[in-house]
């Protein structure tokens, strides 16, 4: 102990050592306003997938993150519900679900079905279907403080092939624009305009998608190259006409192709080139302030639903997916400069393998089957207070619904109703744990950081009276005979996503502290010098505000931060020092 204390202060000696007569020499130069945010967000692409293939992408994709920017190596969502909706509203707001309100895709409200961006108030654009706005969001976006704090100066776009990705992104004040599968045209919703736009009539004219549809997808690279060989995997279960093998053709009538083309990475093609014109038309990233894009590419969902992630097709289209990320970066570099973009790229979510495939492996893996879930809240309901009539009557995941109407009509205890329903599901094989409304509104979840994910992913009114933790590899779904695989649990597979980030005034490097997509939303807005967004409780990336590099010492890492702890000074002499 005493050796220990001298070791400490000669330590210190020499720190005031090195301290002595630091100056700015190792500041970094301010960097210049961004003319642009580009936000790319890779629907269902697991952390692990970039770094293990990053030897074999050629520059200019994933590589431009590791040659010009940082990666964080360990980034996970803090909430529990690993779907689509709650993954974009979080990346957009800088909270989870408790504080943006998206708990799921689909939900119940005072009663009713509920879809995340539902509003029949706005018809979409030569639809018939649902009307679309983001009248759900119970948060301001990044974007849509960088609009109020420009004065309505800066502008937000966004696009994706789904409607929830590009509305969530897009926030209340920015534009959507989103894929329609019954015609295959592009569209938005009357929330937005009042007429579409003439530059995407011009664009869906040129039907581009009814060339795309023509060409089967087939293997970009030849089949050596690929670390998986087997392209015909009986646990596969594809999509119509596509099969299990290459190459892929997208056979039916018209509304059938249009749909199919989303499990090829030409949905990914399609959602390039519109983006590409909107960059042209609307002058993005050329006005009086700082634009935001965030484009939202589809396809690895579809193709790991359809295929699994550890596919012949997952693996292709990784391939292809980098070179459309090259080309939107070299696009936008020739019209906006990257010199002038802060580019952020991540995920919504991940995924885990195949269950059949798991299970082939030994893992304890199998499909759910909500009939029987709900069979099994009904009759533990039933039993427990003798009546003779189902009142659990919907399982949207991860959360059981019953009908409160009827349980109150009947006499029954809402609190001891939940309670019958989560204990019967939590003894039944597949499932870890289920936790009751009350539990969570009463804060009685245990102290874990699987307690915390429950609530942060909790929005009273929406989720379920019951929300269910289903054991790892298990697989549940709405139908559990469609996908091959899927996401949505809290486990490490689904939460594991990447964080990359290049732009003015910030370094090369990788960080492998903990952090959180809901991080990416107040690092922009701090980025920016504008307010974070209303639901926001996400911290800022480090390595980003204070523009310093990450410092590499041995095993040891040091990021120097504009406030001046002892660590910090240190670490800014050493910089200026090499």
């Amino acid at each position: 102990m005493l050796a220990r204390k001298y070791m400490r202060g000669i330590f210190n000696c020499c720190l005031v050592f090195l301290l002595c007569g630091l100056d700015d020499a190792g500041a970094a130069e301010p960097a210049p306003e961004p003319r642009l945010v580009l936000l790319v967000v890779v629907d269902q692409l697991r952390g692990d997938l970039p770094t293990r293939f990053l030897d074999r992408f050629p520059p200019g994709g994933f590589r431009y993150f590791a040659d010009h920017g940082i990666t964080y190596r360990d980034a996970r969502y803090r909430h529990a519900t690993t779907l689509t909706a709650a993954g974009h509203a979080t990346i957009a707001t800088g909270g989870n679900s408790a504080e943006h309100g998206i708990v799921a895709n689909d939900w119940r409200e005072n009663g009713r079905a509920a879809y995340c961006v539902g509003d029949p108030q706005h018809r979409i654009f030569g639809s018939d279907a649902r009307g679309i706005s983001p009248s759900t969001l119970r948060s301001s976006t990044f974007g849509d403080e960088l609009i109020l704090a420009s004065g309505g100066k800066s502008r937000v776009f966004s696009v994706s092939t789904k409607d929830r990705a590009a509305v969530l992104m897009g926030g209340h004040l920015g534009q959507a624009y989103w894929y329609n599968k019954d015609d295959g045209r592009y569209v938005s919703s009357t929330y937005y305009f009042d007429d579409l736009p003439t530059w995407v009539e011009d664009w869906n004219d040129e039907a581009l998608v009814d060339k795309l549809i023509d060409r089967p997808w087939d293997l970009l690279l030849d089949r050596q190259r690929y670390s998986g060989t087997d392209d015909d995997r009986p646990e596969e279960r594809s999509r119509g006409s596509l099969g299990r093998t290459f190459p892929h053709p997208v056979l039916g009538t018209p509304e059938e192709r249009y749909g199919l083309i989303r499990y090829t990475p030409a949905a990914d093609t399609l959602t390039l080139d519109c983006v590409k014109t909107l960059v042209a038309r609307e002058n993005v990233g050329r006005g009086e302030a700082t634009d935001v894009l965030a484009v939202s590419f589809s396809a690895t969902d579809y193709v790991g639903h359809a295929f699994g992630p550890g596919s012949l097709e997952a693996e292709d289209n990784l391939f292809r997916l980098d070179r459309t990320i090259a080309e939107l970066l070299a696009f936008i570099d020739e019209g906006v400069s990257l010199d002038r973009t802060l580019v952020v790229l991540t995920s919504d979510h991940g995924v885990d393998a195949i269950p059949e495939y798991r299970a082939k492996l030994g893992f304890d893996a199998a499909r759910h089957r909500p009939a029987e879930i709900l069979a099994t809240a009904n009759e533990a309901v039933r039993q427990a207070f003798r009546i003779d009539e189902d009142v659990v009557h919907t399982l949207l995941k991860p959360g059981l619904y019953f009908d409160r109407q009827r349980v109150a009509e009947l006499g029954l205890d809402p609190v001891r109703v939940e309670q019958v329903i989560a204990d019967a599901i939590a003894q039944s094989p597949g499932f870890d744990h289920a936790f009751t409304r009350t539990q969570i509104m009463n804060g009685q979840l245990p102290r874990t950081r699987l307690g915390e994910q429950v609530a942060a992913s909790y929005y009273d009114g929406r989720s379920g009276d019951v929300v269910l933790v289903w054991s790892p590899f298990w697989f549940l779904a709405s139908d559990p005979d469609v996908d091959s695989a899927t996401h949505g649990s809290p486990h490490g597979y689904d939460t594991h996503v990447p964080i990359m980030v290049a732009g003015p005034g910030i370094s090369r490097g990788h960080i492998s502290l903990p952090v959180a997509p809901r991080d990416i939303a107040p690092t922009v807005a701090a980025y920016l010098g504008i307010a974070p967004p209303s639901g926001s409780v996400g911290k800022v990336l480090p390595g980003i505000v204070d523009r310093e590099p990450p410092l590499n010492i041995g095993m040891l890492s040091v990021w120097p931060m504009r406030i001046l702890s002892l660590d910090s000074l240190l670490a800014r002499r050493i910089s200026a020092e090499l």
